[in-house]
């Protein structure tokens, strides 16, 4: 059922609950005066996200709690958390506009327990996630080479260059080859150009030696979708104790 815009007798939080905009019934669609119908501004996201679904891990199951509140999180340096405390209160901005977050640091700081938080604000903003360990996208990608003659690679490829957030976890992990860098080169360019946001962990502070390992080409692009890294020092907090 389409939902007219004028003189609705719904309250906001009745519209909200299946519109993130509180305009429309939920599908997409908004009825007007003049019974013709237009795309409500959530059909985009709602085509986003189906586009995404199946992609990547989601919200692995030991993040799905994660919090500012909570450990790991609240053990971390809060110089660092503010930065990340304003990203996430305007996700929602910050993703349409193509700004992205990269976390760099030691084993165990809580790297990807902050880009889970990013990447779980932006999900229930309404944007489209797909969160990937690096080298298992690398795996994909490679086993769409295996499958076909190249329409799934396309496929995939559009899908991760669309998507709103791409989460790529643990760059720098992969075994360096010609054949990755080109894959990653490509991915962060295409949505480089397209303005589209990515979160990043690493455990390469050094630049030098991420450009090494990812090529200089990536790592540029990737420092004008982010920003600088955050260092995200001290402790394995895997192995510190309560």
């Amino acid at each position: 059922m389409l939902r007219s815009v004028p003189g609705l007798e719904e309250s906001g939080d009745d519209r909200a609950a299946t519109c993130p905009l509180g305009v429309c019934d939920g599908s997409g669609w908004v009825l007007r005066a003049d019974d013709t119908t237009e795309p409500c501004g959530c059909r985009e996201r709602m085509i986003g996200r189906a586009r995404s679904r199946g992609m990547g891990t989601g919200i692995p199951k030991r993040f799905r709690g994660v919090s500012f509140d909570r450990r790991p999180v609240c053990d971390i340096d809060p110089f660092i958390l503010r930065p990340v405390r304003t990203f996430v209160e305007q996700v929602g901005v910050n993703v349409d506009a193509g700004r992205g977050l990269w976390f760099a640091g030691d084993v165990g700081t809580g790297k990807t327990s902050l880009a889970m938080l990013v990447s779980q604000a932006a999900e229930r903003s309404g944007r489209s996630v797909a969160i990937y360990p690096v080298t298992r996208l690398l795996a994909e990608i490679k086993d769409t080479y295996e499958r076909d003659t190249g329409a799934s690679y396309m496929s995939l490829f559009r899908r991760l260059c669309s998507v709103d957030l791409l989460h790529l976890d643990d760059l720098g992990a992969e075994k360096r080859t010609d054949w990755v860098l080109e894959q990653l080169y490509s991915i962060v360019n295409e949505r480089w150009q397209d303005e589209r946001s990515i979160v990043v962990t690493s455990n390469i502070l050094d630049l030098d030696q991420l450009r090494e390992q990812v090529g200089a080409r990536t790592v540029s692009r990737l420092a004008e979708i982010c920003g600088g890294p955050l260092p995200v020092m001290g402790q394995d907090l895997r192995t510190s104790g309560p």
